[in-house]
């Protein structure tokens, strides 16, 4: 993952705001095609203004932000007539959870002609993954466009469904998801149900992009990622200083770790794996469950020489390193430390 990424996923956590698009009142797409001629469908790289007529003194109708869809209708340069916001979810259940509100209108009528990119546009793969990366850098910056996360991962989305065959199509469909993923985990993580232990109390972030990344992309880097991610949906909210949760939550990352074993994240779910079993350590502990604590160091001695021995030169196996030492010292993982 690029320096910009993780620069991205740090600064992913203060003030977000999911701005997910809404079904629109159009012709139901069948399962697999958009329901319009694919080369007639595009997108715009910059934000564009919908007017009545091919006339920039005519009545402005709507706007058409980055990455949203339109229909080309027909060309009478330098105007194009467009449905415009033509975005309809293949999936029901690709609905947001907030911003309903937010979503555009469909509306037919003229923009201008620069800034279109289509199926057919030449290198226009290559146009609409760098038109996005430079949006998800962009909302890296202080005082960040307020829409420049959700348009990336829209303009991502249009690489892989315009252009599937595409080199860049498996890591814009992973960037597409995984920037949707953490924009919905922000907004749910400050609602009062994220305290909840069980994760069925609270909504769930929406799945449906991941599932397609690990169908299309089987056996990829990308699947294994995606499938870590919606481990996020099984994890409780607040362990409340109980054993349950980070038990349950041990083996989740260990089923990963053994499902990937070669994943780009297989190391971070065995020092989680770790990491859990340690505090369990400590729960016990305090419940004066010496049996059980016995059980769950002889996980975290597990779980550590595992990550140690797979691998060695990454921070999580000198960090699981050290967590196990201390379990074997009899020093609390969890809560105070202090004698």
């Amino acid at each position: 993952m690029s320096a910009m990424r993780n620069e991205w996923l740090r600064w992913i956590g203060t003030g977000a705001a999911m701005l997910l698009i809404a079904p629109a009142a159009l012709p139901q797409k069948s399962k697999n095609e958009s329901g319009y001629d694919r080369a007639a469908r595009a997108t715009v790289l910059h934000e564009a203004n919908v007017y009545v007529a091919a006339d920039a003194n005519s009545q402005r109708l709507s706007m058409v932000a980055p990455g949203h869809e339109v229909v080309v209708v027909e060309r009478s340069s330098p105007w194009v007539k467009v449905f415009a916001n033509t975005d309809v979810q293949e999936d029901p259940e690709d609905k947001p959870e907030f911003g309903d509100d937010a979503a555009p209108t469909p509306s037919s009528g003229w923009i201008r002609d620069k800034g279109v990119v289509g199926p057919t546009t030449a290198e226009g793969d290559v146009i609409l993954y760098g038109a996005a990366a430079n949006l998800e850098d962009a909302a890296t910056k202080p005082n960040a466009p307020k829409d420049a996360a959700m348009e990336a991962h829209l303009l991502y989305r249009r690489v892989s469904d315009y252009f599937p065959q595409s080199t860049l199509a498996p890591e814009a469909a992973w960037r597409s998801a995984d920037i949707r993923w953490r924009l919905e985990k922000r907004d749910i993580s400050t609602l009062p149900s994220a305290k909840e232990q069980d994760a069925n109390l609270r909504p769930r972030i929406f799945e449906g992009e991941m599932k397609k990344i690990i169908k299309n992309y089987p056996g990829s880097k990308y699947a294994a990622m995606a499938a870590f991610e919606m481990l996020d949906n099984k994890l409780c909210g607040d362990w409340q200083g109980l054993p349950k949760c980070p038990e349950m939550e041990a083996g989740l990352y260990e089923k990963y770790a053994h499902q990937f074993p070669d994943g780009p994240r297989t190391a971070e779910a065995l020092y989680n794996a770790v990491y859990r079993e340690a505090t369990v350590v400590t729960m016990y502990a305090v419940q004066e469950d010496r049996k059980k604590a016995d059980d769950a160091a002889a996980k975290t001695q597990s779980f550590a020489a595992e990550v140690k021995a797979k691998f060695p030169q990454t921070d999580f196996a000198a960090r699981a390193v050290s967590i196990a030492f201390k379990v074997k010292q009899g020093i609390a993982i969890y809560g105070n430390d202090r004698d």
